[in-house]
Parts: C-alpha cells; sequence; structure tokens
C-alpha cells in the first residue's frame, strides 16, 4: 500500500467535509448559491467517492483516482457563493460552517 492512497482518503474526506459544510451553511442561511453548492456537493461527493475506490483498485489506478478527486475538490470550489464570513473568524467556525442563523421575513 502507497502513501498516495492515504492521501485520496484525505482528499476524499475534505470532499464529503466541504459538502457537508455548504448544506449546514444553506439550512441556516436559506442563501441560493449555498443551497446550489449542497445540491452539486451530492455529486462531487460520489465522484470523490468514486475517486477513492480507484485509488483502492491498485497502484495503476492510484494517480487515476488522485485525479478523480482533485477535479471534484476543483468543481467544489468554482460555485460561486455569497460572502457569509465578516473575517474575524476562526478557522474551526469556517471549517463547520457555523454562521449566525438568519431570522425569516416577516410579513
Amino acid at each position: 500500500m502507497s502513501y498516495l492512497l492515504y492521501v485520496a482518503y484525505f482528499g476524499g474526506a475534505a470532499v464529503i467535509l466541504l459538502w457537508l459544510r455548504d448544506a449546514r451553511i444553506f439550512f441556516r442561511t436559506g442563501l441560493p448559491g449555498y443551497r446550489k453548492a449542497a445540491y452539486h456537493g451530492v455529486l462531487y461527493g460520489a465522484l470523490g467517492t468514486l475517486g477513492i475506490l480507484c485509488a483502492i483498485a491498485g497502484n495503476a489506478f492510484e494517480i487515476l483516482g488522485l485525479g478523480i478527486i482533485l477535479a471534484a475538490l476543483y468543481l467544489q470550489g468554482m460555485i460561486e457563493k455569497e460572502k457569509v464570513w465578516k473575517g474575524d473568524e476562526g478557522t474551526l467556525v469556517r471549517l463547520l460552517g457555523s454562521v449566525p442563523r438568519r431570522l425569516p421575513d416577516k410579513k
């Protein structure tokens, strides 16, 4: 087993974590950019999982699996999202997607 397999595991976990973070921000704020990111995150999570499975398949497919995972991370970062951070948040707050809840509009 090569060290590249561990890199593939970490990359796949990052894809899933970013998807769950986008979903949490959407559920807390209701912003349409994060809704799109959460929906597309399902596809990119599946793509990252496919990359892990390719990397597990054997030595010849490790590089292909890493390429698939990198493509999933790249595509996940290309989605336009609204700014929800003020700039003074810590890394853990951003990583977990702990944004303030948005109050529903009163009519």
